[in-house]
């Protein structure tokens, strides 16, 4: 059998992303990667996808971080694909522990971000992954979290970046998005 390559399986997964408008409010169309998750050679495609991207980029990665909560289907795949370790990101009130926490701003509000401050060594380095990036400001705190304990954010990785809404431009590190919208 053939070897697919990158572009096939990017086409193939893109095709499976949801597309829900009037979501969550008028005006909105919602990019829903649950469609594609539900689908079995979509998933194993996504995965391919996502180690290949860090394998090439970024072979001393040495801690994924995922974020709440989409990123959690991420992070601890990518982490064992590669044979690293993974922490989360996650809302407040949610870690045990000592944490530190960042508030930051969404498209319709704002939220806090906690880190379990022995989550990452200092001078580790991280790869960031979410499922979306819109306003850019979940990247933007997960970010500043992983720095204030003294980690090194290689990238933010996402599945899907909402190019419109201009998040990219508020981050100060490297962003790789697979799909654009």
């Amino acid at each position: 059998m053939a070897e697919v390559s990158s572009a096939d399986k990017l086409d193939y997964v893109k095709s499976k992303i949801g597309e829900y408008a009037d979501f969550p409010k008028k005006g909105i169309v919602f990019r829903d990667i649950f469609g594609a998750l539900t689908d079995g050679k979509a998933c194993v495609y996504l995965r391919d996808l996502l180690v290949r991207h860090i394998r090439d980029k970024y072979p001393d990665v040495e801690l994924i971080v995922g974020l709440d909560s989409r990123g959690f289907l991420f992070n601890l795949l990518l982490a064992t694909e590669l044979g690293v370790g993974c922490a989360p990101i996650r809302k407040k009130g949610k870690l045990a522990g000592e944490v530190i926490s960042v508030e930051y701003q969404l498209e319709y509000g704002s939220d806090v971000f906690e880190l379990q401050r022995a989550a990452i060594k200092p001078g580790q380095k991280v790869v960031i992954v979410d499922d979306l990036l819109a306003t850019g400001g979940s990247l933007l705190a997960a970010t500043a979290l992983v720095r204030k304990v003294g980690g090194v954010v290689l990238e933010s990785l996402v599945v899907i970046e909402l190019v419109g809404l201009g998040g990219r431009k508020k981050l100060d590190s490297n962003v790789h998005s697979l799909i654009q919208y």
